[in-house]
């Protein structure tokens, strides 16, 4: 009696009828006929050979090499051929089947860092595996080899498991929809008539976006669109003070307070509801961004410095809101100078800056910022950095529009391949270049196949460029040719490294190359949209769980390389390692040529020491916004509170001065908004580890190479 022993150690008896349908099956998907008796002769072969062996029992695997063996006898290659790569598509499926089984039993325990924005409560692991259930469908799904190009590392295809499902991120035209009303499902939202209510309703935007998509959104002229709002609540609180009869002078007076007073609750409530309503089934609070700094009226100054009041005072023991991003805009003849109009609104700011780390400031006279600006159309960011401006397919700007998708690619590994051979460098760079582009062409594919129905909120109700007439039936594909589709590189700094054993922070030759890749880079993905006419951009990916994801498989596959692959951490896009000490004026020289080479996003961070004051933010910024063409630049800081009382914490006290209390806070910034320090992954932890300051010894060192 023959026994089979099973994959799972089970014994069960020979069935020869399996064999003989797995053969009949694969001969008709290669289109050859065979007959009964040839079946069976084959059958017979498979019994001879396990007999000439002398075994009892044989294993499944042992059987389908038999098979194989006796097809191959019988003179059916071709059907040989087919049963052995079904057997291939059979063995990756079990594994897939098997890696997604081990990544839920340890969501089950704690949900991973990739997203340190994620919490670990039910909905957050619940949500987590069916995020690595559909990762697993998108990559068996797609062609082959762009499977294995993200399988082995070669490039990163972010939000794998939205690949079939959604797109990425959004600037919300705030005011125009809250000035046409919306539907989130359940009735119309009418035009709010108060600040408070227009407020509310903004972050309700935020939130019901988020759960259309996977990435982050934006108000991107939060406070012009919410200036509209303010003179009714003017109108309503005067037309009170009239009804009890105040006419006289101090109208005017009273009716400007209570005017404050409301504003302060509407930004208060902001403040409040970003960092405490959730979204994608409570899993997270919304990936919030608002960009603000240059007013158009009076009305939108208002909103603008009361808004930044409300983020400095925190939430209600005057913890650290982690939402939203803030981006505060900084123009000349607008804010930047003394001698200008909201000049107090930017001392503010690094005022709020110096204490939250929070805004983030952008320069709109970067010349490809002011070209825009110059033109009529205002530019923003995300506090992740994704940019766009630019539209091949319709008017540029950035309102009803984002990113699509990015691919981004493991720059460090081609550093690591070419072996010091800048050709060789070259050669394989355009090798991948061409695999993310076929990937996200690929995406493109996938994604129209989408209706406005599937999008409810963004497309259905008119938020996303591109939604225009388009019926709940009709498909997505207008939309998708208004966003971006972004190629992304991390670790620069490594590459360098790899190719002439120095980054672009210690050599001048290094600074070149670095320089010269990324232009490479860039031209590739203009030519693109030329040859395609979809907005194509390029990207300093943040790479938050990327960065550790990359340098893991490369250790594995090269080993310990010093300088590149000897810690947990690739470095973010083509930031100066953070580990390298140099001054200020230094990093802003070095790194502001690569935020106008990358046009699909990019940001510098400046680490200092604790308690920065506004006045050092702004010589900084200054710095930097006079002299160089640099846009977007955080200063970076640990900030640390007692959960207690509130009172924040220097020189790394490990108990509370006021009250006592040893439960201590820690926040820090990663790769483009803040986290509680818990919520860092092992290579971002490690990268925050090794942070240096560039703000030597006292106040003016920072500008001293």
């Amino acid at each position: 009696m023959l026994h089979v022993v099973k994959r799972d150690g089970r014994e069960v008896k020979f069935n020869a009828e399996k064999i003989g349908s797995a053969i009949k099956r694969t001969a008709n998907e290669v289109g050859v006929n065979i007959r009964e008796s040839q079946v069976l002769d084959t059958i017979q072969k498979v019994l001879n050979y396990i007999e000439m062996a002398g075994k009892e029992k044989v294993t499944v695997e042992e059987i389908q090499n038999l098979v194989e063996r006796a097809l191959k006898d019988n003179g059916f290659i071709n059907i040989s051929n087919a049963y052995s790569n079904y057997r291939k598509e059979r063995t990756r499926v079990r594994e897939i089947k098997s890696d997604l089984m081990k990544a839920i039993s340890k969501i089950g325990v704690e949900t991973d860092r990739d997203n340190a924005n994620v919490g670990n409560n039910f909905s957050s692991k619940l949500l987590r595996i069916a995020s690595e259930s559909n990762k697993w469908h998108n990559l068996a799904r797609m062609p082959k080899h762009l499977a294995k190009a993200h399988e082995n590392g070669d490039v990163y295809y972010h939000d794998l498991d939205s690949y079939n499902l959604t797109t990425n991120c959004l600037h919300i035209p705030t005011k125009e929809i809250l000035e046409n009303g919306f539907n989130t499902g359940y009735g119309t939202i009418n035009k709010p008539k108060r600040i408070e209510t227009a407020a509310e309703l903004s972050c309700i935007l935020l939130q019901s976006t988020q759960n259309d998509m996977f990435g982050g959104q934006s108000h991107p002229d939060f406070d012009n669109d919410m200036s509209i709002f303010v003179d009714p609540t003017r109108k309503e609180i005067r037309e009170e003070y009239e009804s009890l009869g105040i006419t006289d002078d101090k109208l005017e007076e009273l009716v400007n307070k209570k005017l404050r007073e409301r504003v302060h609750q509407a930004m208060q409530g902001v403040v409040y509801n970003l960092n405490t309503m959730h979204s994608r089934a409570g899993s997270q609070v919304p990936f919030s961004s608002i960009n603000l700094g240059i007013p158009e009226s009076e009305d939108a100054a208002l909103v603008c410095e009361i808004f930044l009041l409300e983020y400095e005072k925190g939430l209600g023991r005057e913890e650290q809101p982690i939402f939203p991003n803030i981006i505060f805009r900084v123009k000349d003849g607008v804010n930047r100078e003394v001698e200008d109009p909201y000049f107090y609104l930017f001392e503010l700011a690094c005022r709020v800056a110096a204490k939250r780390m929070n805004p983030t400031f952008m320069n709109i006279d970067a010349d490809f910022n002011k070209t825009y600006y110059d033109m009529g159309y205002m530019p923003a960011t995300m506090g992740c950095r994704t940019y766009l401006m630019s539209n091949m397919n319709g008017e540029p700007g950035c309102k009803g529009r984002g990113n699509i998708a990015p691919t981004t690619i493991n720059l460090p590994r081609v550093g690591i391949l070419a072996k010091g051979d800048l050709d060789k460098f070259f050669e394989i760079l355009d090798s991948r270049l061409n695999i993310a582009k076929e990937s996200l062409i690929h995406r493109y594919n996938v994604l129209k196949n989408l209706r406005v129905k599937d999008l409810p909120f963004v497309a259905g109700q008119g938020l996303m460029k591109g939604a225009e007439n388009l019926g709940l039936d009709d498909s997505i594909e207008p939309i998708l040719k208004q966003g971006t589709w972004g190629i992304g590189f991390i670790g620069l700094a490594e590459t360098l490294i790899a190719l002439i054993g120095k980054h672009h922070g210690e050599d001048e030759e290094s600074k070149e190359l670095g320089l010269r890749i990324i232009s490479y880079m860039r031209q590739y993905t203009d030519r693109l949209s030329e040859e395609t006419k979809l907005n194509w951009s390029f990207y300093a990916t943040p790479a938050e769980g990327l960065s550790g994801k990359f340098i893991k498989q490369d250790k594995k596959a090269f080993g310990l390389i010093k300088g590149v692959t000897d810690k947990d951490y690739y470095t973010n896009s083509y930031h100066v390692p953070v580990y390298y000490a140099t001054s200020i004026k230094n990093k802003i020289d070095i790194e502001a040529p690569y935020h106008k080479l990358c046009n699909g996003g990019h940001i510098s961070y400046l680490e200092v020491d604790d308690c920065p004051n506004g006045e050092t933010i702004m010589d900084i910024l200054h710095y930097a916004y006079r002299n160089t063409n640099i846009s977007y630049l955080g200063v970076n800081f640990h900030i640390r509170y007692c959960k207690s009382c509130g009172t924040y914490l220097h020189n790394n006290e490990c108990s509370c001065l006021n009250c006592g209390s040893q439960d201590i806070q820690g926040i820090s910034r990663v790769t483009g908004y803040l986290s509680l320090d818990e919520r860092f992954g092992p290579g971002k932890n490690e990268e925050r580890s090794d942070r240096v300051s560039h703000l030597e010894g006292n106040k003016k060192a920072y500008f001293c190479v």
